[in-house]
């Protein structure tokens, strides 16, 4: 919604913030969580646009070494409930808190499905090598599900004082949910206060539907950044806001496993596009879709059908853009995995989307797909390259690989017209690589 003039409680509140925050390191604590995955949405707070989660402000309030029960909670929490029934009482306050419900509900329903799966691998193999990462990324689950729910319970609150129904027009099924089956201390990885443990966790990045691409990278040989939980002497509380070269190429039949993977990463990705494009974050959409085109180049077929299936056709072009940047290993890489999974009019687009990076990096691609046996994609590269580059480029890219590349972009010009040939064939001899 517009705001042009804030309510006054509105206005105390986010002074007040402003007041917190600026006690706080911002690499540090829920502070560094938040700062680091939402600067927009705080920045938003900060300013009264938008009004704070109480869950966060409470793990701020954390941060700060406040008591439960201390008067910094206690006022935080009057000024909070104030500006937030104020905020709801503009323009369109009602339609945005039904909004909001219906996405953390969705937020909800994804963490509790992930945290029961993260719980039974752990429990098949708790001597797993993995269990301590697995066990911070429970952790992570446990905490989403947590923040949910809890916001799912404000802004219910928040809707009900306004309209004044008893639960804002939702019945108790929207902060109800079967709970976790999880042990009581599923995280050692989590709890551990040392920094030391805090820099390993590092190496991985939080799960949830906002990182949902990247939930099974790890089994393709991925590795990914990521924060550890916070710790402040108990369990989280509350919840947060809501390349390099390429392994080897995708086979040509996906095993079931990587078929299994592809579909649960796609879904995962598809539901977080819509509700950071739903909540106005085309940045992190931008970026989600950025970690998409680097990430495993066989699953990308499988998100290229959900995004179409799901109307988001746009975002499967921007993937195929980004992806057209990629070092020339993984362009290859990503053009064999499209062709090989029968779309090779988004393999054609890609490539031709990729031509206008330096002839030395194309002629790396145009023999990485030779190498695994793409010999139509490595023809449609030098089509596309030809169509659009100079002769001159044409004569360079040769230059890289005389013997093998001469002969190729010779029949890539003579299928594309007689003139593209006669200028090839020109430009080669003024070259010296006519007769190669």
């Amino acid at each position: 919604m517009t705001v042009y003039q804030l309510p006054a409680e509105v206005s105390a509140f986010a002074h007040h913030l402003r007041d917190m925050v600026a006690r706080l390191r911002p690499g540090e604590g829920w502070y560094g969580v938040f700062a680091s995955r939402d600067p927009e949405g705080l920045r938003s707070c900060f300013d009264g646009t938008e009004i704070l989660p109480w869950d966060v402000v409470e793990s701020l309030l954390h941060d700060l070494g406040e008591a439960d029960a201390g008067p910094g909670v206690a006022r935080a929490r009057a000024l909070h409930t104030a500006a937030a029934a104020a905020h709801d009482r503009l323009s369109g306050g009602a339609e945005a808190l039904r909004e909001r419900l219906a996405l953390m509900e969705k937020e909800r329903r994804y963490a509790e499905s992930r945290s029961r799966d993260l719980d039974a691998r752990l429990r098949a193999d708790p001597a797993s090598p993995d269990a301590p990462l697995l066990s911070g990324d429970l952790a992570w689950a446990q905490d989403d599900h947590a923040r949910a729910t809890a916001r799912i319970a404000e802004l219910t609150g928040r809707l009900a004082r306004l309209t004044g129904g008893p639960d804002g027009g939702r019945g108790p099924a929207w902060a109800a949910g079967p709970p976790l089956t999880t042990d009581p201390e599923p995280a050692p990885v989590a709890r551990d206060p040392q920094p030391s443990r805090k820099r390993a966790a590092a190496k991985r990045r939080p799960r949830g539907a906002r990182y949902a691409w990247m939930d099974e990278a790890e089994e393709a040989g991925e590795a990914v950044p990521v924060p550890e939980l916070p710790v402040a002497g108990a369990a989280p509380r509350g919840a947060r806001f809501g390349g390099a070269e390429a392994p080897a190429p995708a086979p040509r039949a996906a095993p079931p496993k990587v078929a299994e993977d592809a579909a649960r990463a796609a879904g995962n990705a598809v539901y977080a596009l819509q509700r950071l494009r739903a909540q106005g974050r085309g940045g992190e959409a931008h970026a989600l879709l950025c970690e998409a085109a680097a990430g495993p180049p066989a699953w990308l077929p499988a998100l290229a059908a959900e995004l179409h299936r799901a109307g988001l056709d746009a975002d499967w072009a921007t993937l195929l853009w980004e992806a057209a940047s990629l070092p020339p290993g993984r362009l290859a890489a990503v053009a064999g995995a499209l062709a090989d999974a029968g779309r090779p009019q988004d393999c054609d687009q890609l490539l031709r989307q990729g031509v206008a990076r330096p002839v030395e990096e194309l002629a790396g691609a145009c023999a990485a797909l030779r190498a695994e046996g793409h010999h139509r994609e490595a023809h449609a590269l030098l089509a596309a390259f030809l169509r659009v580059r100079a002769p001159e480029d044409a004569a360079r890219f040769a230059a890289a690989d005389p013997h093998g590349l001469v002969p190729q972009l010779l029949e890539a010009a003579r299928a594309v017209s007689p003139v593209r040939e006669r200028d090839l064939v020109h430009a080669l001899r003024v070259a010296g690589l006519a007769g190669a």
